[in-house]
């Protein structure tokens, strides 16, 4: 059993650069597999056959799961050691990986996607947090910067990596090119990582961990089955009846808690509430606009999957442009202008994109994917860098679980609500007079499907009817984006405190300042969840 070591303040582990490198590649995975799986979804439903709904459930369970056990898979590494969760939860989403590539059925995919997500909720916590005990004061900021930098740069390289796979190789090739690098991370920690831990940290509340996982699941299983079942049917209601059930269960037992998982408390500071509130909307959207558009570029557009991730550049680009540029502003403004403005931004470039139609070329599609690119970094980046900074110090660590958490709960139902409302729009818009009932079924099933079905029959009538029917629904989407976007950056002009006083861009830990993780900003959570590490 490895011995548990910390490191003098001022000298760093003879082996730590190797570590770091392992530790930077595995974070690298993390980073592709938050993207390289939507380039992929219209090859799944034409080669597994998955529907609308299914499709959501695969992106949506890594989601629902990694947003669930996150808080407390990061309590367990501080308790039992960091070194010993981390290579475990490697281990996992290696094994999730390798059970994604071999299935060959969207059930099995889900549970394979689920798997993956229980592995990173273990191993992105605990990548920063073991860091203090490798790294002396001088270096720790290089250390810290390059792991999440590796995060960042994983996400817009994901759809250009996976549309490389899939150009040549079968769709489970996206997940079997996790595993040489997962593999490489947990050799790496056996071999060079030191044990840490803090007993002192709280205790994994089980109760509070189940109210969570199953309660933000049923939500998302009602969100996710109306269109095809109904709003109003049984299994939905039921299932919205349970999930409000759980988690208010959640809230009431946290707010008792002395040393709570999810400390609710912070919410009654107003610069964190709304700043958290600006930064989920960001998530909301980015990840509804994520599962819809390689659909639309691929089986309306016309592109191949490689072609997909090339055309979702523009995007990523204009967010990580405006990562940049927001750091600067908000040193000369304040945050409160530049998040109101990106939400502004945000909600133009949606309202623009509501204007597209089936014969709309690409140059239409990458000048509103621009500008909503630089409406997301000029909202969500600045936003929770000052969620954080609104809070006293000492609770920098429940903050960052607590925005972690809400955002990756608003990207979860995102892709949720808005693929719903796609599907159930897509729906009610086909024309599937005069097809037999099989067929009519399969065509409803997915745009994929409808376009299979007329090639089959001779149908080019009904592969316009389902591209029209699926750009209406991703404008009716796109609407109530920009209606939300709205709304929020209402709230944010007239309730959104705003400190003049910018926090240094180069504070012990949070190397680079707000712009250091444009694209996921998972990082910035676990930035600050190390400062507090490094305070104990």
């Amino acid at each position: 059993m490895a011995t548990v070591t910390q490191q003098d303040p001022g000298r760093g582990h003879p082996r730590r650069w190797w570590a770091l490198g392992a530790l930077v590649a595995s974070m690298l995975a993390l980073g592709f597999d938050l993207t390289i799986l939507n380039v992929a979804l219209p090859t799944m439903a034409a080669q597994l056959g998955a529907t609308t709904g299914e499709l959501q459930w695969i992106v949506d369970s890594y989601v629902v799961v990694f947003a669930a056990l996150m808080l407390p898979a990061g309590l367990l590494g501080d308790r039992f050691g960091r070194r010993r969760m981390l290579v475990t939860g490697l281990g996992v989403f290696l094994a999730g990986s390798l059970a994604g590539a071999l299935v060959d059925t969207p059930e099995l995919v889900i549970a394979a996607r689920s798997l993956m997500g229980l592995g990173a909720a273990l191993v992105i916590p605990l990548g920063l947090s073991v860091l203090p005990s490798m790294f002396g004061e001088e270096e720790r900021g290089k250390a810290v910067a390059a792991v999440t930098a590796s995060m960042a740069a994983g996400m817009p390289l994901g759809p250009l990596i996976g549309g490389l796979l899939l150009d040549h190789y079968w769709w489970g090739s996206i997940f079997l090119i996790n595993i040489p690098m997962a593999a490489i991370g947990v050799a790496a920690c056996l071999l060079l990582l030191p044990e840490s831990r803090d007993p002192s940290s709280p205790r994994v509340d089980a109760l509070s961990t189940t109210s969570s996982a199953l309660g933000l699941g049923a939500l998302v299983f009602g969100i996710i089955e109306a269109p095809e079942r109904g709003w109003g049917s049984g299994p939905v209601l039921g299932s919205f009846a349970v999930s409000a059930v759980l988690l208010t269960t959640l809230v009431a037992r946290e707010r008792r808690a002395v040393r709570p998982m999810l400390d609710l408390r912070l919410l009654g500071h107003r610069a964190f509430l709304f700043n958290s509130l600006a930064a989920t909307l960001g998530t909301f959207v980015f990840s509804g606009l994520l599962f819809m558009l390689p659909t639309y570029l691929q089986e309306v557009g016309g592109s191949d999957a490689f072609g997909t991730g090339l055309r979702l550049l523009p995007m990523m680009g204009g967010l990580m442009v405006s990562a940049r540029l927001s750091t600067l502003l908000v040193r000369r403004t304040g945050p409160r202008p530049v998040v109101t403005t990106g939400l502004v931004v945000l909600c133009f470039a949606a309202l623009l994109g509501s204007r597209t139609e089936p014969g709309s070329g690409y140059g239409f599609t990458a000048l509103w994917l621009t500008i909503a690119g630089l409406g997301f970094g000029l909202a969500m980046v600045p936003a929770m860098d000052a969620a954080l900074g609104g809070i006293p110090a000492e609770e920098a660590g429940s903050g960052s679980g607590l925005l972690m958490t809400l955002r990756q709960v608003g990207g979860a139902i995102g892709i949720a609500l808005l693929g719903s409302l796609v599907a159930g729009a897509y729906d009610d818009r086909l024309d599937t007079a005069g097809l037999p009932q099989g067929a009519a079924d399969a065509a409803r099933d997915s745009l994929s499907g409808a376009h299979a079905v007329a090639e089959q029959l001779g149908l080019p009538a009904l592969a316009r009817s389902a591209d029209a029917a699926y750009v209406d629904g991703m404008s009716t989407v796109l609407v109530v984006c920009g209606i939300a976007a709205l709304v929020t950056a209402a709230l944010t002009a007239l309730l959104l405190p705003n400190p003049r006083a910018a926090a240094p861009a180069g504070r012990p830990g949070r190397p680079g300042g707000p712009g250091a993780t444009p694209a996921g900003a998972v990082s910035d959570a676990d930035v600050a969840r190390l400062e507090a590490d490094d305070r104990q």
